[in-house]
């Protein structure tokens, strides 16, 4: 029995694990509104080392449409803003001497459409992940020695699990896809 109940801790871990995944995918698809994290990818060249643009500025968003980054340090600035162009995420940032300021342009209905069918292919991918946490638990539940009422049993309860994922999967995308269609 406690052989069963490592596999399906194992498959749930594994399970949680997608579900985490997509959601820190579905964080890097910007839907139309201004988020620090759309510069988290942004290395800027701090004294000759590659350094994430969060730990040389703070990135702040105002408003829904703007991101302001203000270096801790002055000279910093033409720096991060050859970064931000460097990093070709179609932003255009706008050094004013003290930050830098970046204005978000609102999304196209095609890119809003591109955008929901990129975040159906992560959810589908972190499907894939959960199916096949359920079908490593269940050729290991096969290969125990349990009889095959017990074998059963579990098979039952590692499918349950799965619904339950598969379902947490859906909700994450129905949200960011209300999220990205919304104009």
């Amino acid at each position: 029995m406690e052989e069963m109940e490592f596999i399906v801790d194992a498959a749930k871990e594994c399970m949680e694990q997608a579900v985490v995944h997509l959601e820190k995918e579905m964080l890097n698809i910007r839907a139309g509104k201004a988020n620090p994290i759309m510069l988290s990818s942004v290395k800027v060249d701090y004294y000759g080392t590659p350094t994430l643009i969060s730990q040389v500025a703070n990135v702040n968003s105002p408003d829904g449409r703007t991101l302001t980054v203000q270096p801790w340090e002055k000279g910093m600035l033409q720096e991060i803003e050859k970064a931000i162009l460097a990093a070709n995420l179609g932003f255009n940032p706008m050094n004013n001497g003290e930050s830098i300021i970046i204005n978000i342009p609102p999304l196209t209905e095609e890119r809003r459409r591109d955008l929901a069918k990129l975040a159906k292919a992560e959810t589908e991918n972190a499907k894939i992940g959960v199916r096949a946490a359920r079908k490593e638990a269940n050729g290991d539940i096969k290969k125990s020695d349990s009889s095959i009422d017990i074998q059963k049993n579990y098979e039952i309860d590692v499918q349950e699990l799965t619904d339950t994922y598969i379902s947490k999967i859906d909700e994450i995308f129905n949200s960011k896809e209300k999220e990205i269609l919304t104009v």
